[in-house]
């Protein structure tokens, strides 16, 4: 996964925390998005984070009775995920008063 500062690498860390919630697919992750921000991802930039994600083992399609293809996390991801969220906090912990004023 790509370094937690870069927009790939973050909208990667985002994904993989959707998709551990519950099965979706790449069109109920950029409603998600859209949803959280206001604006809804193309989707050129899901569906290469999708295809990654399942090319390194992360993820991996589940079966669902439409044409959709919906994903979910596997035993590696669940552990990429601890792993990314543990950077996460530790890059953005020290900052928290300073966004507490924005949320």
């Amino acid at each position: 996964m790509g370094s937690c500062c870069d927009m790939r690498g973050f909208l990667s860390f985002i994904v993989l925390r959707l998709i551990s919630r519950k099965s979706m697919s790449g069109e109920d992750i950029r409603e998600e998005i859209k949803k959280r921000r206001g604006t809804k991802p193309s989707p050129g930039t899901v569906y290469p984070v999708l295809k990654t994600l399942s090319e390194n083992g992360f993820i991996k399609e589940v079966e669902y009775a439409g044409k959709e293809k919906k994903y979910k996390l596997t035993s590696k991801g669940k552990k990429e995920l601890a792993m990314a969220t543990r950077k996460f906090c530790m890059i953005f912990y020290d900052m928290k008063e300073e966004f507490g004023r924005f949320c």
